[in-house]
């Protein structure tokens, strides 16, 4: 058996206390293995967090040196500061060269402020993608997204996103199959299509509003026919004009948009679940040709269909 994964996660003061629990509720339900451990960044083992009563850390920084992945948990924005504490300064450095990091909501703040997201694509949350942008103008920033994973550095947005990203992690770890085993027994969904622009405030439709609900699952029973808006606002008995509003104020994007991220995640399911070649899965998802696939899911996680079936599956099949 491979040796167990240690996880460490870095309280810092005003944490948030459902986040501060996300990595050892998700990875802590992965059958044994990871370790998780939660520590401070200095030897005052007291962190204060966004709630009215302060936690005791078992353990101090100096188990930093000795983890495989660090996660971030976010804290209040009245803690976030564009340059970092010595004290976290001196903790992130103690990392080892080739330590997954992760951070979630606000995390990505400390990330940044140690110039570990220089260059780099990132997201945090999407109430606070200007002030991010204008401390850090260097990082990539996506605040469209829910997570990003750019190798060793993973961020993700607000709150449950921090689920998101953790459930990624077990897929790329141990494959799908442990990840939905996981996501099951955490009663969350495994995977959770779209991006932050659909939790961005915006004005809501009118209570008498007909909602493209129905339609949006007609289209996920039928994503083998070659929907068009057309056809789509048809379904709904709405104009075009109508539709692609509605649609845009519910999703919080387009319908096309829309399809596409529905049909690139269908194909990643049976990419993984399946062995039918590629050109019959574009089929079945309704892309035309095997080619449009292979586009859309490289523009989609940077990668080919062969290539995302040898990660997963081999995961899969190498896992313990």
């Amino acid at each position: 058996m491979d040796r167990v994964h240690r996880v460490v996660v870095l309280a810092l003061d005003g944490v948030y206390p459902f986040e501060l629990g996300i990595a050892n509720r998700v990875f802590g339900s992965a059958g044994g293995r990871y370790e998780v451990r939660t520590c401070t960044a200095d030897e005052r083992r007291t962190v204060r967090t966004s709630s009215d009563f302060s936690i005791t850390v078992e353990h101090g920084p100096e188990v930093l040196a000795e983890a495989d992945t660090v996660v971030l948990p976010p804290f209040d924005t009245s803690f976030i500061t564009e340059t970092l504490p010595p004290a976290v300064a001196a903790a992130l450095a103690s990392l080892r060269p080739g330590t997954r990091i992760v951070s979630i909501c606000t995390g990505a703040f400390v990330l940044a402020a140690a110039g570990l997201l220089d260059g780099r694509p990132a997201t945090t949350h999407w109430a606070l993608a200007e002030i991010f942008h204008r401390w850090f103008p260097r990082v990539a920033l996506d605040a469209d997204v829910l997570f990003i994973d750019d190798g060793d550095v993973l961020t993700s947005a607000g709150a449950a996103s921090g689920v998101d990203v953790c459930l990624h992690l077990l897929r790329r770890d141990h494959g799908s199959e442990v990840a939905n085993q996981v996501a099951r027994m955490c009663v969350v969904p495994p995977w959770r299509d779209g991006g932050q622009a659909q939790y961005i405030e915006q004005p809501v439709p009118e209570p008498s509003s007909t909602s493209t609900a129905a339609t949006r699952q007609w289209a996920l029973e039928n994503l083998h026919e070659p929907l068009s808006l057309a056809g789509l606002a048809g379904h709904a008995r709405m104009s075009l004009r109508t539709f692609a509003r509605r649609f845009q104020d519910e999703v919080g994007m387009s319908p096309g948009r829309w399809l596409t991220q529905q049909r690139v995640a269908r194909a990643r399911h049976l990419l993984e679940a399946s062995d039918m070649p590629v050109d019959e899965i574009a089929g079945r998802v309704g892309f035309a040709t095997g080619t449009s696939l292979r586009q859309h899911l490289h523009a989609a996680i940077g990668v080919s269909p062969l290539t995302y079936r040898r990660t997963f599956r081999g995961a899969e099949q190498g896992a313990p």
